[in-house]
């Protein structure tokens, strides 16, 4: 297909495409195009293989180093005639860790690729004659696709019927103002893509209206899959955990180099060998410099978002799940969030009485169900909005037939600002005008009303009666719909005066309950210090009802309910001042919600913010997070969120944000425990040479430490359950940093006890069980494997706030799995003589491993009666 479709007819390209117009491909055709052509993807940048991937793990700086002085090590002791084993275990290593990093790297990007599985983009196309909703990537050229307000045009498609249809196409063309677009525009050679008002673009949003047309372009063809295939990278923006994180690695990393320059120096001074020092210096500084930290805490990261997948919440940005933990205000829509989103007709009253009889209801859903975008299926499902299916269905249970003689010929759509829609039929060589909506609305628009067949005038009396009845309706937490009618020689679709002079017939009132879970989950968000807000569209009454029973409003506390009228009246700053007395905002369009924001964010709270249609997107982007409906929200709203609940339910979020607080607590745990390990093994280094003594650890047993020790369990802290008691508490908030001073304080008080035990093993090893001072073998073996057991007991402390013996504590099973591992490893590494030989160890005596076993035992005490103490 040339790029000139829009210079063709409709029947012309119709041909070009083998399409019919009106029923489309056939389902056999479409799956041959798609063999043929290909699925519609933009394709991703090029992946790197396993083999990139391995070597890639090489490029950290002090690995280089280290490479490096292994292969001089080797040079030397071959010139020398010594053995190779300490450059061996080096490279081995660094093999090791290569081959983890590698793994790592290859499950984060299975899983990021799985995520996105989850979410696929739907389309509706016409196969068949029968509209079916597919996967968009199976769209081929010729497709018959449909188009509706709020979706993201899956395809470059030329337009072949168009009801008042707006396109906005900024991140394609740049021009923010969404785009008239009809079928009956006729290209010209010249026209650029903002000019093609005869086609909508792949990613462009539809605004307003409805649309069918031809895909023209798929995949790569599209517009904006040639800006794509002029990318030649596309890197992931750093999120501000990272940030910080590469901040603090980089500080310690450059006072850790200073102090293993110093040590060096010190050694040189002292005659220490220099290639020894040298090779101590590196092994120092690769093991205490925190290289893995960002690394482990993107594995926490990237469990934490498959664990949110399983809870129905699919997590699309990074910092969704680094803020979700600090959400203070949840702002919740009502519909299908709090409530079951099953709308089904309970009453329905004209001006005077409530109807009791199906021939009175008749005709008033008869009128709703004409006013109505629902679709029947041909085996008698209805597809729609709940409102409008709620309608349809109610009107079919008495088994009415939709009349095909009232063929619809123009409509004015329903809009969050209009609260209403209209749509014109044939009627008896006349025209028949439909309006439902907002009861508010479509009384403005009445000048009478029908009573028993007869028209009357809308005066004041019977105005009063209809507005008690709407009133009594929605006391009853029912949704009240509007309708009214006209009947008229001439009509102009186009002309807003079609709406007006309208006859009014009558109100529905639909009930749509609150889910079961959701009074818990509010109750729970409270609880944790998070306040959950009501914004909705329906009227004050019915908001109200349902908010109290969900426990969202409370009368005893003081909560108020403000409508979007008041709201209109407030700027943010005024809203920011009284917002925290409400908790309830009805009768407010999309575009309020983004006031509603502004206001909590000028207070400092952290705001997240649910949403399902096009004008909802603002908010969506705005609001700390965004929360789109998986089930109704529009393609707009999703692309514009930070998460989408597969199941739009308000629990959902509320077990978000505990996940969330779990994933960011986990985090915590994590570099807590590497940071304060890596100043103990920096420390017994450093305090030995200041204190003139022999060097109580060595190369191999340094990188041993920081492969084993540090990695599993850090990874096994990382994989922690939730603390219910993370959910009984205010938690951080988003401006302040990931560890405190206290914590930074508790850092480095811990890392220098673990580094003091391990220097005193190496005392008492020396001095008490070593035959020779001057080579202390037991001495090191002793400070090794209390460094090494140490740092394994003070995980426990890390992994949580109660006692190690309480059964309130949360049970880490991993971190219990892989210390026992470690442990063990620890213990082979002594015991077997061809390990030992080749980290410089030796067996100890039952006198010594009594020794070993008391000073590692001490941070479990200390952390202990700290606990103890703090309770």
């Amino acid at each position: 297909m040339d790029n000139k479709y829009y210079l063709k007819s409709i029947k012309d390209l119709s041909e070009i495409l083998g399409t019919d117009i009106n029923s489309g491909l056939s389902i056999s055709e479409a799956e041959l195009r798609l063999k043929k052509y290909g699925k519609n993807i933009i394709e991703s940048g090029k992946k790197r293989g396993i083999i990139y991937k391995f070597f890639s793990q090489f490029k950290d700086v002090m690995i280089i180093i280290l490479l490096i002085s292994a292969f001089i090590s080797f040079a030397l002791n071959a010139y020398s005639g010594e053995g190779n084993s300490d450059a061996f275990i080096i490279l081995s290593i660094v093999i090791i860790n290569a081959v983890i990093g590698t793994i790592q790297e290859y499950k984060a990007e299975k899983a990021i690729e799985a995520l996105k599985k989850l979410t696929p983009r739907k389309a509706t196309v016409i196969r068949n004659g029968r509209k079916t909703e597919i996967d968009a990537e199976n769209i081929v050229k010729g497709d018959l696709i449909v188009l509706k307000s709020g979706d993201v045009c899956p395809c470059d498609i030329r337009l072949t019927k168009t009801v008042e249809l707006y396109s906005e196409e900024s991140s394609l063309t740049g021009e923010a103002d969404a785009v008239y677009k009809s079928e009956n525009y006729v290209g010209k050679e010249t026209d650029s893509l903002s000019q093609r008002k005869n086609t909508v673009f792949s990613g462009s949003n539809i605004v307003s209206g409805h649309a069918i047309g031809i895909a023209v372009n798929t995949g790569m063809e599209t517009e904006i899959g040639k800006i794509a295939a002029m990318l030649k990278k596309e890197d992931a923006p750093e999120t501000p955990l990272s940030r910080k994180l590469n901040y603090t690695g980089k500080i310690l990393s450059m006072l850790i180099i200073g102090i293993c320059a110093v040590i060096f120096v010190l050694g040189i001074i002292r005659n220490y060998n220099a290639i020894n020092m040298l090779m101590l210096s590196i092994s120092l500084a690769v093991a205490a410099i925190p290289e893995g930290l960002t690394a482990v805490v993107t594995i926490v990261l990237s469990l934490g978002v498959k664990r949110m997948a399983k809870k129905k919440a699919i997590v699309r940005k990074p910092l969704a799940v680094e803020t979700l933990g600090s959400t203070t205000v949840i702002c919740t829509d009502k519909t299908g969030t709090l409530t079951e989103n099953k709308m089904t007709v309970t009453k329905i009253c004209d001006a005077v009485n409530y109807l009791e009889k199906n021939e009175d209801k008749k005709n008033i859903l008869l009128l709703a169900s004409l006013c109505n975008d629902s679709e029947i299926s041909p085996e008698g499902k209805v597809k729609g909005t709940p409102t409008e299916k709620a309608i349809t269905e109610a009107y079919l249970k008495e088994n009415y037939k939709l009349n095909k003689t009232y063929k619809r010929i123009g409509e004015i759509p329903f809009t969050s600002k209009r609260k209403m829609m209209t749509t014109v039929h044939n009627f008896d060589e006349k025209y028949l005008v439909v309006s439902k909506g907002n009861p508010s609305v479509i009384l403005n628009k009445c000048l009478y009303f029908e009573e028993k067949g007869k028209i009357k005038n809308l005066g004041t009396e019977a105005l009063r009666k209809i507005e008690n009845k709407n009133k009594e309706m929605a006391n009853s937490a029912l949704r009240v719909i509007a309708v009214a009618k006209k009947i008229t020689d001439n009509i102009n679709v186009n002309d807003a005066s079609i709406e007006s002079g309208l006859i009014f017939m009558g109100l529905i009132g639909m009930e749509d309950p609150p889910r079961k879970e959701v009074k818990a989950a509010v109750k729970a968000c409270k609880n944790a210090g998070i306040k959950p807000i009501m914004i909705t569209g329906d009227q004050p009454l019915t908001a109200l009802e349902i908010a109290k029973r969900t426990g969202i409003y409370d009368e005893k506390s003081g909560s108020k309910l403000m409508t979007g009228a008041e709201l209109c009246r407030l700027n943010e700053k005024e809203l920011s001042k009284i917002i925290d007395e409400y908790s309830v905002f009805s009768q407010v369009s999309p575009e309020d919600k983004m006031k509603i924001v502004k206001a909590y964010e000028i207070k400092g709270e952290v705001v997240a913010m649910t949403g399902d249609g096009v004008n909802d997107a603002p908010a969506l982007k705005a609001a700390d997070i965004g929360c789109a409906m998986g089930r109704n929200g529009t393609e707009v709203a999703k692309s514009a969120a930070d998460m989408i609940l597969t199941d739009d339910n308000f629990a959902t979020i509320y077990a978000a944000v505990k996940e969330g607080r779990t994933i960011f607590q986990n985090i915590r745990k994590t570099i807590h425990f590497l940071i304060s390990s890596n100043i103990g093994e920096i420390l017994v280094i450093f305090t030995s040479f200041i204190l003139s003594m022999p060097v109580p650890l060595l190369p191999t047993q340094l990188l041993f430490v920081n492969l084993i020790t540090d990695s599993f369990p850090a990874l096994a802290l990382g994989a922690g359950k939730t603390d219910e008691e993370n959910m009984k508490k205010e938690f951080l908030s988003k401006n302040k940093d990931v560890l405190s001073l206290s914590m930074w304080f508790s850092i480095f008080i811990e890392g220098a006890f673990i580094g003091a035990l391990s220097l005193l093993a190496f005392i008492i090893g020396r001095n008490y069980f070593d035959s020779n001072p001057y080579e202390p073998i037991i001495g090191r073996t002793m400070a090794f494997l209390v460094l090494s057991i140490s740092q394994l007991v003070h995980s426990f402390n890390v992994a949580s706030e109660k006692s190690i013996f309480s059964k309130k504590r949360v049970k880490n099973k991993s971190l219990f799995k892989s210390n026992l591992v470690c442990a063990a490893l620890m213990v082979l590494v002594v015991t077997v003589p061809a390990l030992s030989c080749l980290f410089s160890a030796v067996a100890l005596d039952l006198h010594s491993w009594a020794v070993v076993i008391i000073l590692s035992l001490c941070p479990l005490i200390v952390g202990e009666t700290e606990k103890l103490i703090m309770k």
